[in-house]
């Protein structure tokens, strides 16, 4: 439990391209459907790529005369001073401040952290209530979390990506008396099945055990996500061909489903946003679902 009750979701993994960004959007605007008050933050200082999503999107609403939700957003700089040990302190200042007078007004916070360690992202974990990592179909990215016995397919040395986790994970555990609820999500499953398919699933689920987190399940490679990336927009938003170039297929159809099936594995807290008369009902039953 956060300070002022906002539930703080962290999207990390320290490799770029897995689709953090992406991730952090579409659960953003999902639950802004839901009618939940949504706070985004983007701590990437060199690819900024979630706050350049939530500009197409604004970008989109303005010209297209478009009525979308849109989060509050927040982008953390990276300070550049010569001293390291002050750069850390005042960007986690800065974050602290941000995050402080997010809390108030919003019932849940999505930070999309780089594809790299650094001290914006190790204060991320600390904050986490939630921690999604995504992770690309395939051995080589699950080397972020473990290394992996070639013949067994059993880890055998954690990363320190995991164990940057872990020791977030113990520290919240001993301060607040809970964990941080750990979530892997495959990512860019191929549509046909493979031997390297099967491969990852088996390997994943023996990782998530030694790291004593969960496995949900997975989203497909789409090609429909480039295209909302310039957009701005999620499967989750209607989209017509006017907006889209083309009409939606059921490829739209089958990427919303999955994304409604990690928010359903993701086990969010029911937290009623501010009172909107009968949207509040619709909204706890639409999380629950």
């Amino acid at each position: 439990m956060t300070q002022a009750g906002a539930h703080i979701i962290a999207v990390g993994n320290e490799k770029g391209g897995s689709g953090k960004s992406t991730t952090s959007l579409h659960l953003a605007v999902y639950l802004l459907h839901q009618g939940y008050r949504v706070g985004t933050v983007d701590v990437d200082s060199r690819q900024q790529t979630l706050t350049r999503y939530v500009k197409n999107r604004r970008t989109t609403a303005q010209t297209r005369g478009r009525d979308i939700p849109l989060p509050k957003h927040l982008y953390i700089p990276t300070a550049w001073g010569d001293s390291i040990a002050e750069n850390q302190i005042a960007e986690r200042e800065i974050f602290s401040r941000s995050l402080a007078g997010l809390r108030k007004d919003v019932d849940f916070i999505i930070i999309d952290t780089p594809g790299f360690d650094c001290n914006l992202a190790r204060a991320t974990l600390e904050l986490a209530d939630t921690l999604v990592t995504p992770l690309n179909d395939s051995m080589i990215d699950l080397d972020v979390l473990a290394r992996v016995d070639d013949q067994s397919g059993e880890p055998i040395q954690t990363s320190p990506y995991s164990r940057n986790v872990q020791k977030a994970r113990a520290e919240r555990l001993q301060r607040t008396g809970s964990t941080i609820d750990w979530v892997l999500v495959r990512n860019r499953i191929a549509h046909l099945g493979s031997r390297n398919t099967s491969q990852v699933q088996q390997t994943i689920e023996k990782v998530a055990e030694r790291l004593g987190c969960r496995v949900a399940e997975g989203i497909a490679e789409r090609v429909i996500f480039r295209s909302l990336f310039t957009l701005g927009m999620t499967v989750f938003d209607p989209l017509e061909a006017d907006i889209l170039g083309s009409t939606p297929s059921m490829s739209h159809v089958n990427a919303r489903q999955e994304y409604r099936s990690l928010v359903s594995a993701l086990r969010l807290p029911v937290r009623l946003p501010v009172p909107r008369a009968d949207n509040e009902a619709k909204a706890v039953e639409r999380l629950r679902a």
